[in-house]
C-alpha cells in the first residue's frame, strides 16, 4: 500500500526524530536492512530522514526467505535472511547504525554486527504503535535506574495471586535494557521499548509460574483464557498443566523437537506507562511491544539466551507478559501487584 505525500512526510519526520535520539550526525553512516518487499515504506522513510540529517545512508535489501517472506518476525527466532550472506554482513558492520527491519534478534549475525561496534535499532511495529510509544529521555532514565538496582541483586523472586512463586539466581548474565533508541557503539535497542531483563543462572531458576486469565501468550498474540501452570526445576520447565491454553503452549514447544525449548529465558519488568494491555483486543496488527513493555508487568520468557551471552540458540522463544504480579530483588520490593514502587522508576503520571 503506497502512502500519501502527507503520510510520507509524517513518517519521515518521526523517523528523523528517532535518528536524532540515536545521535546520528554528519560523518556517520546509516544502513537500513530490509527484506524483499517487506517494510518498503519504512526503508524509504528512514533513508530520507538520514539524508536530511546529512549522513551517508544505504539500504541492504535481501531476498525473501521463502514463500511467506518475513511475515512472522517473532516466530522462529534467530532465523533470518541475512544468514550466510558474508558480503551483506560486512557492509552492515561498516555502518555506525543499522536500522533492522527484518528482526535479527537472537541471531549470531546480529551479535557479529554488534561486535564491530555498530549500534542496531530494531523497528518492526506498525506506525501507530511507533508513534504512540515514541521514546523519551525520561523513559531511558527510569529504565537505567532499574538497571542499576538489578545489577546489584543476587536473587529475583516474583509471585502472583494465581499461585506463582519462583526464584531466579542472578549474576551469571548481563542486563538487557530497552528504552527505544541507541546512541552507544555496539548497543542494540528496539523501538518502541520500555523494559529491562536479565537471565537467571542456567540451573538457578526454581519454582512455579501460574499464568492467569488475561495474561498474554506471544508469539500467539492471544490472552490466556484459563490458568497455565509451569513447574520449573534447575532452569528447565518440567511440567505444563492446565486446560486448552496449556496444551497449546506444550504442543507448540514440543513441535520444535528441541529439549532446550523448555529452558527458562529472560526475566524482567515493564516501565512504559504509555503501553496498552488491551491493545491486542483491538485486532490491530502488532508484534506485541505494548504487552512486553507494559508498566508494572513481569515478562516471563522461555527458550534462547544467546542475546545475553548464553549458548542456548533454540528457535523456540515465548514471551509471556503477566499482569498484577509482585517482584522482589533480594528482599527489596520492586513491583507490588503490578505497581512500580521505587521512586526513580515510577512514571510521573503514576
Amino acid at each position: 500500500m503506497s502512502l500519501s505525500i502527507s503520510q510520507t512526510n509524517t513518517m519521515v519526520s518521526l523517523f528523523r526524530q528517532e535518528l536524532e535520539l540515536c545521535k546520528v550526525k554528519p560523518g556517520e553512516t546509516v544502513a537500513v536492512l530490509s527484506e524483499a518487499e517487506q517494510a518498503v515504506e519504512y526503508a524509504s522513510a528512514f533513508m530520507i530522514a538520514a539524508r536530511e540529517l546529512g549522513v551517508d545512508v544505504f539500504n541492504v535489501n535481501l531476498p525473501a526467505r521463502g514463500a511467506d517472506g518475513a511475515q512472522n518476525v517473532a516466530g522462529d527466532v534467530g532465523q533470518n535472511a541475512l544468514a550466510g550472506n558474508g558480503p551483506a554482513i560486512e557492509a552492515l558492520k561498516s555502518a555506525d547504525l543499522v536500522v533492522d527491519l527484518i528482526f535479527l534478534l537472537f541471531s549470531k549475525e546480529q551479535l557479529e554486527i554488534q561486535a564491530a561496534d555498530t549500534r542496531i535499532l530494531l523497528v518492526v511495529e506498525p506506525f501507530e504503535v511507533l508513534s504512540r510509544l515514541f521514546p523519551t529521555q525520561d523513559l531511558r532514565e527510569r529504565v537505567e535506574a532499574a538497571e542499576a538496582r538489578l545489577a546489584k541483586a543476587q536473587n529475583l523472586r516474583f509471585t502472583n495471586p494465581a499461585g506463582t512463586d519462583v526464584q531466579y539466581e542472578l549474576g551469571q548474565f548481563p542486563i538487557l535494557t530497552e528504552y527505544g533508541f541507541t546512541d552507544t557503539p555496539g548497543r542494540w535497542d528496539h523501538w518502541p521499548g520500555g523494559f529491562l531483563a536479565t537471565q537467571g543462572s542456567e540451573t538457578g531458576v526454581n519454582g512455579t509460574v501460574v499464568m492467569d486469565r488475561g495474561d498474554i501468550l506471544f508469539p500467539f498474540n492471544k490472552y490466556v483464557q484459563e490458568p497455565i501452570t509451569f513447574t520449573i526445576r534447575d532452569g528447565m520447565i518440567v511440567d505444563i498443566d492446565g486446560g486448552f491454553d496449556a496444551m497449546l503452549v506444550k504442543n507448540y514447544m514440543d513441535g520444535f523437537h528441541d529439549p532446550r525449548a523448555f529452558a527458562i529465558s529472560h526475566i524482567g519488568w515493564g516501565l512504559n506507562d504509555l503501553a496498552r494491555w488491551d491493545y491486542l483486543a483491538t485486532g490491530a496488527p502488532t508484534v506485541g511491544m505494548d504487552g512486553r513493555a507494559f508498566y508494572g508487568n513481569v515478562l516471563f520468557s522461555t527458550g534462547p539466551n544467546t542475546e545475553l551471552g548464553g549458548s542456548n540458540d533454540t528457535a523456540c522463544h515465548m514471551d509471556l507478559p503477566m499482569k498484577g504480579c509482585t517482584l522482589y530483588l533480594d528482599d527489596e520490593l520492586i513491583v507490588q501487584d503490578g505497581d512500580v514502587i521505587p521512586t526513580e522508576m515510577r512514571a510521573v503520571t503514576r
